[in-house]
């Protein structure tokens, strides 16, 4: 092989990439963080480390409140034990989805009983808002992060993040404990469907537009709020699919492939980072001082505080055998890196490091350290300023722009994989029978983390939302006949669906899964049940033409029933507007324009991603999914042509600038997303087969020509090279957008 000349790359993301403008310098922020902590005592210090769930201030059941606390319990919380988080929602019960009148005085609650404390330090209040305002009632809960990815659409992103704010701010709440910035590289994972998939570049640009969103310039502003990227890092490689297990990831990969997005979160000015709940190659992400420390704060500059996830530090006693007792375990996590312990249900934290500190055992300046992090960020979102006033609810929550573009995010996210003979769209007046488990509920369009943790209470979900079935007959002008009940636990009558068959034009299946979220989703294989095995079968040996919509949260394995299926429409977890959008595509009145953010396996061994190594492609090994990353079918048909390089030979440190057209060759207008892929020839470290390194959205009118420009930075030639830095070696390059391929050599200056 060619011997190339390697060059370093300096850092690319360096401390807080976002300005935040609260109406005070970092000086004097800096200056009132540091005159604050002066007068702490190291009770009030360990306090502002302690986080707490919402049940340990939460009145009796029965008790008479107005705002669901006992103030005996929140006093005894923030005056006695000076704790400076909460998260979580209450409980009330089965149902976690609060009235936005209730969200508020709590939140007002909280803040009044910490404004008698001592110092006056405000509380910050987490929650997991991960598709919108999932805990207040009535909110704009859009598609799931895997369905915004199949958007490949960087400004819905954006105003997903915009609206989630706005209305968290309405609830009175501030801290979200969102993105998710791990990468979806393994099907089975339960937690797949709250990434942006497999894709480094993808999951790197939808995450950091919701950042830049959610937080705008100034995450104090009435309307903007905080982030929280999670789970740092390598949480979503499980080696055995299942949540909360080993990943075993080299420096290498975690470089390649798990650390940009991250780095990518820090630059974007998120100001919290959430942590690992498993571990990786043996060290549990609560006590991995490489991770935390050097590769976190000395290499990505962080200067925000990180968390623990729910009560992984006395885990590391509990469960990972790490520490010898639960002191050990605040030991160890403490001194690894976290400032914030998500306890949740009791005090001990608090008390245990009090311990360490007064036996020398946790130095008082790591206490600071941690103290004062979380202390700048309380400063910078605005919590200690006496004249900040809750946003309004009028005008700003539920409103029907924002539910506009929630319909537009669900329509867009959804990925046509297989018209035969154009079988779509249906005609109006079609005679259509529906059936299979997610044809007729709510919660299966959203998921998890949806009106309760693991979002399957149904009669909680909003009645003016409208299933697939109801979209369906509410949009038809023929006749939508439904055979169901809950085939999830009791099955559906297949004999009784093979007769109605008969009645109808078309059957329109709809297969998948149930809500669920962490390890309550474990499951062994990517099989569907029999259940829906022995429905599609019946279905298929009627002879009518049947269209396969499937929901859920990973790609379970329909391979036979989607040969053999006219069309499939792959919906994943399109949120609340989800059944009217695929209503709406599969009657045409949207023309559909979803890609897949990751690799559709076509069976349950066989998990290949699309940037795999030439190695996976060798001799009898091949990249053979159903559907392969990028994958997405249009009303329309579009041809991409006349790809070009700028020049052939570019100097090492200039910018690569590509040029392509695009056409709308059919008789509709529709949406295309342009992919422009990047293959290193040849290097020192085995290259992926290809690489996306920009995308562009359009659309054009039937016939419409456009030519789209694409800048690649020194960057994106980059990898990780043998001794694990970041270089960029001359040679040759290949550009590759849709069937063309062009070629350029990279040289020395």
């Amino acid at each position: 092989m060619q011997t190339k000349a390697i060059i370093l790359i300096l850092p690319l993301f360096i401390m807080l990439g976002c300005s935040v403008n609260t109406g005070q310098t970092n000086k004097e922020i800096q200056s009132q963080v540091k005159k604050l902590l002066s007068e702490m005592t190291l009770e009030e210090k360990v306090g502002q480390m302690t986080q707490i769930d919402f049940s340990v201030i939460a009145a009796a059941e029965g008790q008479q409140t107005d705002d669901l606390i006992d103030q005996a319990k929140l006093e005894d919380a923030l005056l006695t034990h000076h704790v400076g988080s909460i998260l979580n929602a209450p409980s009330t019960p089965n149902n976690k989805a609060q009235p936005i009148a209730t969200w508020r005085k709590i939140i007002q609650s909280v803040q009044a009983m910490a404004a008698k404390s001592r110092l006056k330090i405000p509380v910050i209040y987490g929650i997991d808002a991960i598709h919108g305002a999932t805990y207040t009632q009535g909110s704009v809960l859009f598609p799931q992060a895997i369905n915004m990815a199949a958007t490949f659409n960087a400004d819905l992103s954006f105003k997903e993040g915009e609206i989630t704010a706005r209305e968290l701010r309405a609830s009175g709440l501030q801290w979200n404990f969102s993105p998710v910035m791990d990468l979806g590289r393994q099907p089975l994972w339960p937690r797949l469907w709250e990434t942006y998939g497999e894709d480094v570049h993808l999951a790197t640009v939808l995450g950091t537009s919701y950042i830049k969103g959610h937080q705008g310039d100034d995450f104090s502003a009435p309307d903007k709020a905080l982030t929280c990227l999670k789970h740092y890092v390598g949480y979503s490689f499980p080696i055995n699919g299942k949540d909360r297990t080993p990943a075993w990831i080299g420096d290498r990969m975690l470089r390649e492939y798990f650390l940009p997005t991250f780095e990518a979160g820090v630059k974007a000015g998120a100001p919290t980072v959430m942590v690992n709940s498993a571990e990786v190659d043996g060290i549990p992400g609560h006590a991995n001082h490489h991770y935390l420390t050097t590769i976190l704060r000395d290499e990505m500059g962080f200067k925000g505080f990180t968390v623990s996830d729910w009560e992984d530090i006395k885990r590391l006693y509990t469960r990972d055998k790490l520490a010898a007792n639960e002191k050990e375990a605040v030991k160890i996590a403490v001194m690894a890196g976290i400032d914030m312990s998500m306890v949740p249900f009791d005090f001990s934290f608090y008390n245990l490091l009090i311990e360490l500190v007064n036996s020398g055992d946790v130095p008082l300046s790591r206490i600071d350290e941690a103290v004062s992090r979380i202390l700048t960020v309380k400063y910078r979102a605005g919590l200690f300023d006496p004249t900040a006033q809750v946003l309004p609810v009028e005008g700003n929550f539920a409103r029907a722009e924002d539910i506009e573009t929630n319909r537009q995010a669900a329509r867009e996210s959804i990925v046509l994989a297989k018209n035969a003979n154009n079988i779509l769209p249906l005609k109006k007046d079609a005679n259509i029978l529906v059936t299979g488990p997610t044809a007729n509920l709510l919660s299966v369009l959203n998921g998890g983390w949806t009106i309760t943790w693991q979002g399957d209470q149904e009669s909680l979900y909003p009645q003016d939302k409208l299933t697939i079935f109801k979209a369906l007959q509410k949009k038809s002008s023929g006749k939508v006949t439904y055979v169901g009940g809950n085939s999830f636990t009791d099955g559906i009558d297949s004999q009784k669906a093979v007769e109605e068959a008969q009645n109808h034009d078309v059957i329109v299946l709809c297969l998948g899964e149930k809500p669920y979220t962490e390890t309550v989703g474990n499951i062994d294989s990517l099989n569907l049940d029999q259940t829906q095995i022995k429905l599609a079968n019946a279905m298929i040996a009627t002879g009518k033409p049947v269209i396969l919509v499937t929901l859920g949260g990973r790609p379970r394995i329909i391979t036979s029933i989607a040969e053999q299926a006219a069309g499939v429409i792959l919906g994943f977890l399109p949120g609340m507007e989800g059944g009217e959008a695929i209503a709406d595509i599969l009657y045409g009145n949207y023309n559909p324009n979803g890609k897949l953010p990751i690799s559709y396996p076509r069976n349950i061994n066989d998990s290949v991603l699309y940037d795999h190594k030439p190695i996976e492609s060798y001799e009898a090994n091949a990249y053979h999914p159903l559907y392969p990353f990028g994958h997405g079918l249009s009303y329309t048909t579009f041809q991409t042509s006349g790809l070009t390089v700028e020049k052939d030979h570019i100097k090492m440190g200039e910018n690569i600038n590509i040029s392509v057209n695009v056409k709308n060759m059919g008789s509709l207008t529709g949406k295309e997303t342009v992919l422009v892929y990047l293959n290193d020839v040849a290097a020192s470290v085995t290259r992926p087969n290809k690489q996306l390194k920009a995308f562009k959205k359009i659309e054009l009118a039937p016939g419409q020509i456009e030519n789209l420009s694409f800048t690649l930075t020194p960057y994106d030639l980059s990898f990780i090279g043998v001794d694990l830095k970041r270089i960029v070696e001359p040679g040759d390059f290949k550009v590759m957008v849709g069937n063309e391929t062009v070629l350029f050599s990279l040289t020395k200056p």
